[in-house]
């Protein structure tokens, strides 16, 4: 069991200007791998996802549409919850910025914020991408063969001169330098830890963390007595400072018992993103003077032919389309064993049907059929009896001994991918097991002795379908379903147990049938 029972994990919210694609649905997937992992490791798990509603593009994309704002994010949103519906996307809460206590925690924040001394009102005039809803400062744009300034991202910038609410991050330069030194897992993998020290090691500007120009955002509170501009009416908060505190919203902060869901222990996010998680979340928690979460992970992007998904590309694949082709849980095992989390990944629908057919119908598919099947021929449906093992049956259960623990170090460095590869391990080592020991021709001169034989790759199932749970919830709930493992006994503290012989069985079924290319794919 592991030290620390509690477990909080976050996605990104989702920008909802345009329906999801496959990149939103590998965020979700992976975090969700993560979330159930925790749950059946008897950890007190929280999940929380959702979408991001407010900002200029929002607001853009409702006018070209033709429909009121908040009308618009109530469709817009609608899809990216159906789409975690759909992939069996585990949250516990799928949070809105349009949500009432958001707008409650926002304002409390930036109160908290500006009576540490931490807000001021001045001007602000510099570059601003609408479509990353980020300022850029000069030395960071690329200028494009025509001319034109663009965002280092390749988005258009434009100059933006208005009067604006500032944070002293500037002020946060030398402590977040210390943080990633004494916490040097705080921002991971490795690589982008280099990247947000390199960047706030060149010094830190004070950012402008309100608009004018547009009103579709949390309205700025009033400001105390003593400021030069109170009320300063017509604010509204920058997007990010208003997309970033939706993290602390489900905790109630600041009214009590907010320590039971904060601070996050992992928060998941694109490698686009980790500035504004990195540098500008922990700046205004430390400000307001509250817990930082204890870890932020960047993960790459999924690649197609490697291009990132992008409507302006025209390479956008809708998540349900994939569903439909292959189904739920092997889209999920694709996404989870093909990639490392950490770093770009490709896709193809031939590379998703060929782990299909290898990993999933020849190798778990193929071990469990076989070893059912047997049983129901030859064990009378029921669960065969044990009996002394013998060095080969030892040396099964010696290579199943520490699947558990090596899957919580992938768990821990959130690496699902090698989770996956440990556990493919002993599916392998347990297809040799049963190739080695050949109980079909065993039934014919030593029947006691092949009973042992399939009582141990059976049980060497039921462990690998245990910690198949969090990446494939559905099938590998179909396997336990055949092993006539109980509910209560499906989480990992259950893998020390093991199967009672004379346990009758259900019929066997396949549960992974091959995948098989049509035309159109």
């Amino acid at each position: 069991m592991p030290a620390m029972s509690r477990y909080i994990v976050t996605t990104a919210i989702h920008y909802p200007n345009g329906r999801p694609h496959i990149g939103h649905a590998y965020e979700m997937i992976g975090t969700d791998w993560l979330a159930r992992f925790a749950r059946a490791d008897g950890r007190e798990t929280y999940f929380q996802t959702g979408t991001d509603e407010y900002g200029l593009k929002i607001a853009q994309s409702a006018a070209a549409a033709g429909v009121g704002r908040k009308a618009f994010v109530d469709e817009m949103s609608s899809y990216f919850r159906a789409m975690a519906d759909e992939l069996q996307i585990s949250f516990d809460r799928f949070i809105r910025t349009t949500d009432v206590d958001h707008l409650a925690t926002c304002q409390a924040l930036w109160t908290q914020m500006r009576d540490a001394g931490d807000v001021y009102l001045g001007r602000y005039e510099g570059w601003y991408s609408v479509r990353d809803e980020a300022y850029y400062d000069e030395d960071e744009l690329v200028v494009a063969d025509d001319g034109t300034n663009l965002a280092p991202s390749g988005t258009a910038v434009e100059w933006t001169v208005e009067e604006s609410w500032f944070f002293r991050l500037s002020r946060f330069q030398e402590p977040l330098l210390k943080l990633y030194a004494e916490q040097p897992d705080f921002v991971m993998p490795l690589s982008r830890l280099n990247e947000m020290r390199a960047f706030v090691a060149r010094g830190l500007r004070d950012l402008s963390i309100s608009r004018t120009s547009f009103d579709w955002g949390v309205p700025v509170p009033d400001s105390g007595p003593d400021d030069v501009a109170p009320g300063a009416p017509g604010h509204v908060m920058y997007v990010w400072m208003d997309a970033l505190t939706n993290y602390l919203t489900p905790s109630g902060w600041p009214e009590s018992g907010w320590q039971a869901k904060w601070p996050a222990d992992l928060h998941v996010l694109g490698k686009d993103v980790v500035r504004f998680h990195a540098v500008y979340w922990p700046a205004f928690l430390m400000s307001a003077g509250l817990p930082l979460p204890k870890r932020i992970f960047g993960h790459g992007f999924l690649l197609n032919r490697g291009e990132k998904m992008s409507k302006s590309l025209g390479n956008v694949v809708a998540p349900a389309d994939l569903v439909a082709t292959f189904g739920v849980d092997p889209l999920r095992y694709f996404m989870l064993r093909a990639i490392q989390f950490g770093q770009d990944g490709e896709w193809s629908h031939d590379a998703i049907g060929r782990r299909i057919n290898a990993d999933l119908a020849n190798d778990l598919g193929n071990l469990a059929q076989r070893t059912l099947a047997m049983i129901a021929k030859n064990c009378a449906g029921r669960v065969p009896a044990n009996g002394p093992a013998t060095a080969s049956d030892a040396a099964l259960m010696a290579e199943l001994a520490p699947m558990l623990d090596e899957c919580r170090a992938a768990h821990d460095a959130v690496r699902p991918d090698l989770a996956l590869d440990a556990i493919w391990a002993r599916v392998a080592a347990t297809n040799l097991y049963l190739n080695e020991n050949a109980p079909w021709a065993l039934r014919k001169t030593d029947p006691a002795r092949a009973d042992v034989v399939l009582w141990h790759a059976a049980e060497a199932v039921r462990r690998i379908a245990l910690l198949v749970q969090p990446a494939m919830p559905e099938s590998a709930g179909k396997l336990l379903d055949q092993l006539a493992v109980a509910a209560s006994a499906r989480g990992f503290a259950a893998i020390g147990d093991a199967l009672i012989s004379g346990t009758e069985l259900p019929a066997p079924v396949g549960v992974f049938p091959r995948w098989v290319a049509t035309e159109a794919e």
